[in-house]
């Protein structure tokens, strides 16, 4: 179907409406992390970087950075492990490749995040708490993993399902093992798609804070949570300009390169 010259004006215009909408409110952040004005006026008169040093001075918001990079690298490595094995099972048992285990195995991310917060909270509680093991960074790290796996398998099962299962037949006709093909076939196929869900998983995983406040023990603070808990102090209003402005790097800067590396080709440019 092809659109009308009419159409297509009215669809741009509504495509530059709504990338204004979502981009002036982040760049309005980034520009107010150097806005010395504090009333801020606008246009800013008074730009300068002292925030961002005040900024690195803060030890909690240093501690806060530092939390959230070890949460998200931890949930990714639990995510890439746990998507290289479900590649290998839907490879050999296609039983996990069908749409209702997909279903299933994606259906917590649905959830809202104080549900699935609750949910893990009440199972740290009754599970390791019995054993003595309170929660900490690592419970964060396993809260944040349960969406992490699920962004890793959105990304491998629509790959395998992309590139079909030509190749693996003819591995497995010229006599290869179900693991060699999945090593010198597969994997080769979906490693891209693999790197690409990781860092997605990243983003993601820096940016929670719901289930991280139900996960999180007694002086865990990811940078979200700083920025929640200093948002409304007004001597630390410029301070949270600045992490909020390093948390909206940090955050899309991932996704840009998931999307660089998960392009067209990159399933069979690297094979």
């Amino acid at each position: 179907m092809t659109l009308s010259p009419s159409a297509r004006w009215v669809l741009r215009v509504v495509m530059a409406l709504g990338l204004t909408f979502i981009y002036v409110p982040l760049l309005l952040v980034l520009v107010n992390s150097f806005n010395g004005d504090r009333t801020f006026a606008w246009p800013p008169h008074d730009l300068t970087t002292r925030w961002w040093a005040a900024a690195w001075e803060n030890e909690g918001a240093r501690q806060a950075l530092l939390t959230s990079v070890k949460a998200g690298l931890g949930a990714t490595a639990i995510a890439l492990v746990l998507g290289t094995m479900v590649a290998f099972a839907v490879q050999r048992f296609k039983f996990f490749g069908r749409d209702t285990v997909s279903l299933l195995i994606v259906l917590p991310i649905a959830l809202p995040g104080i549900v699935t917060g609750i949910a893990l909270d009440s199972a740290w509680r009754s599970v390791m708490g019995d054993l003595g093991i309170g929660k900490g960074l690592f419970s964060v790290v396993v809260g944040h993993a349960t969406f992490c796996v699920v962004t890793v398998y959105n990304n491998v099962l629509a790959r395998l399902r992309r590139t079909g299962v030509n190749f693996e037949e003819a591995s497995a006709d010229l006599g290869a093992s179900g693991f060699q093909t999945f090593r010198y076939v597969t994997f080769p196929l979906i490693r891209s798609a693999l790197l690409a869900g990781g860092l997605l998983a990243f983003a993601l995983s820096f940016d929670e804070i719901i289930v991280t406040t139900f996960t999180a023990g007694p002086g865990v603070t990811t940078l979200p949570i700083w920025i929640f808990n200093n948002l409304f102090r007004p001597n630390q209003a410029p301070i949270v300009n600045v992490v909020a402005a390093v948390l909206i790097v940090l955050s899309v800067l991932p996704v840009w390169l998931a999307q660089r590396i998960a392009g067209p080709s990159a399933g069979t440019s690297r094979t």
